[in-house]
């Protein structure tokens, strides 16, 4: 007989978040309940006839308004917990009845994402001995590997009720408890009754191997309710805000996470994220080479990358304008390389990527026109400590003949989506300066710790050097990034700092290679 696996699924938890016209309440299951309130404002305007006119009657006008809200309530109707035999596959573990009441005809849709350890996106039910025993979300009923899934009901036979469409994954059937938050239940416009609500349940399935450790197992999932409007969203996240707009996840790597594509990013994605810094912040995957990469809105209301592109430019490898940040053609300085199909762009590069191994840069070139980016041999840095690659500033604007350009650019290496900061709409020092970093956006010199807030969260500035000459140039300590403004025929400016100064608006010649830090369009 096989070891006993008692697994308790679910623990309590409610979060829950309030927006005035805009809803997003977040859930976790198993939850006690949580009643909805519903929002009055009264305004009040008297209009009175003047009793000296002589009328023999006077009107009190009243008015008053309710706001729009919505809110999410759970009822844990049988607990999430079994004792399991190795081996088996046991369904049905538990009910949670999930109940969304709006005062409004707006819908609403609800999103879910694996809570487990209260760490968000961890879909795994968690050994609390050891994470080497952890169950991976999966479907399978038999096999080698253990696995737990979820599966969503609405109420089709409680005609009261107005219920939801189920994502398909999960209606009626058992799916992946996902890594990122994703739509499983939506209600279009339609009026429901503010009592009764509209409902679905929720229950979990696993499968021990034979192979499995004994112990108790906890897992949790987390639901989020956005209830739409006139007004914009207010996401806490990035994440968040991909999945309220209906984008999927396009990439999944070897420990399978889910990831959004930097090439999905928009304007009203970014715009619906409230708040800045560190707790908005996700990795992107550009679908270009599958490489991840951190962003964050920050506080000067835009979406920034916050670590440097390591995108790799290879000669006679064309790229496009479906993944590339190209909007120009047939200009002075973007015919060279250039061809336009219908709405695409494409564009071919003409020099091969140069490798950087230890103080040394193979072939690079000083081209104030060429295009040169290097890439290293020795990539060890992970996340925001990562290097990155060095382009001169022909390769960052994705040019095969920079030297007609003598203004601002629209095309860069960058996502599409996304583009290189503008130096003379002062983007850069924009976001310095409302970080406290200098006094104003063309300030050379740094406040109190300015310099000390640009290397850590959430701007990880990299004090990564530049290339020039085949040399990696690291004996000042400093680092920069450029930005897609000329200066004349031969130099651009860049964001150059050092712990002794910061300008965001340097001017340095396009021969040297430097990082790029891409934000959103």
């Amino acid at each position: 007989m096989g070891h006993k696996v008692k697994q308790s699924l679910m623990s309590s938890r409610i979060d829950f978040f309030y927006y005035a016209f805009r809803n997003v309440l977040l859930v976790s299951i198993p939850l006690l309940v949580v009643s909805g309130l519903v929002l009055s404002h009264l305004s009040f305007h008297s209009s009175a006839t003047d009793s000296s006119s002589g009328s023999t009657s006077s009107t009190d006008n009243l008015s008053f308004s309710i706001s729009s809200s919505c809110t999410l309530s759970s009822v844990v109707d049988s607990s999430h917990t079994a004792e399991l035999i190795n081996g088996t596959y046991t369904n049905g573990i538990g009910k949670t009845t999930i109940t969304t009441l709006c005062n409004d005809g707006n819908g609403y849709s609800v999103y879910a994402v694996g809570y487990s350890n209260n760490e968000e996106g961890n879909n795994r039910l968690v050994n609390t001995e050891s994470s080497n025993f952890n169950i991976v979300s999966g479907i399978a009923e038999s096999g080698n590997t253990s696995n737990w899934a979820m599966s969503l009901n609405n109420l089709k036979d409680d005609p009261s009720l107005t219920p939801p469409t189920i994502t398909l994954d999960y209606d009626g059937i058992y799916g992946i408890v996902p890594d990122k938050w994703t739509k499983v239940a939506s209600l279009p416009a339609k009026a429901t009754d503010m009592i009764k609500g509209s409902s679905f349940t929720t229950t979990y399935a696993v499968y021990t191997s034979s192979s499995q450790y004994a112990g108790t197992y906890n897992g949790q999932v987390k639901y989020m309710l956005v209830h739409p409007n006139n007004n914009k969203p207010t996401l806490s996240n990035i994440e968040l805000a991909f999945a309220s707009h209906g984008i999927q996840p396009i990439y999944r790597d070897e420990d399978n996470k889910y990831y959004y594509a930097m090439q999905d990013m928009t304007t009203d994605i970014c715009s619906s994220v409230s708040g800045d810094g560190e707790t908005t912040a996700t990795q992107l995957v550009d679908t270009r080479d599958n490489k991840l990469y951190w962003v964050a809105k920050l506080e000067d209301d835009h979406c920034w990358m916050t670590q440097n592109l390591d995108f790799d430019i290879s000669a006679n490898t064309t790229l496009n304008s479906q993944t590339t940040d190209l909007n120009e053609y047939n200009v002075a300085g973007y015919s060279d390389g250039y061809t336009k199909l219908g709405n695409i762009i494409y564009w071919t590069p003409v020099n091969t990527a140069v490798i950087f191994n230890g103080s040394t840069v193979a072939d690079w070139q000083d081209s104030n026109t060429i295009p040169y980016s290097a890439s290293k041999t020795d990539n060890t840095e992970t996340e925001h400590s990562s290097l990155g690659n060095w382009y001169n500033w022909t390769a960052a604007i994705a040019s095969n003949d920079s030297i007609m350009i003598t203004n601002s650019t629209n095309n860069s290496i960058c996502p599409s989506g996304w583009k290189l900061p503008n130096a003379s709409d002062k983007e850069i020092g924009n976001l310095l300066a409302d970080y406290d970093i200098i006094s104003t956006n063309t300030s050379t010199t740094y406040l109190p710790n300015g310099f000390s807030k640009m290397i850590i969260a959430p701007l990880y500035f990299l004090q990564s050097g530049s290339i020039r000459g085949r040399q990696l140039l690291t004996s000042e300590g400093y680092g920069s990034i450029w930005s897609n403004m000329a200066n004349g025929s031969s130099d651009a400016y860049n964001l150059d700092f050092n712990s002794t100064n910061i300008r965001p608006a340097n001017s340095g010649s396009r021969e040297f290679g430097r990082p790029i830090r891409c934000l959103a369009r």
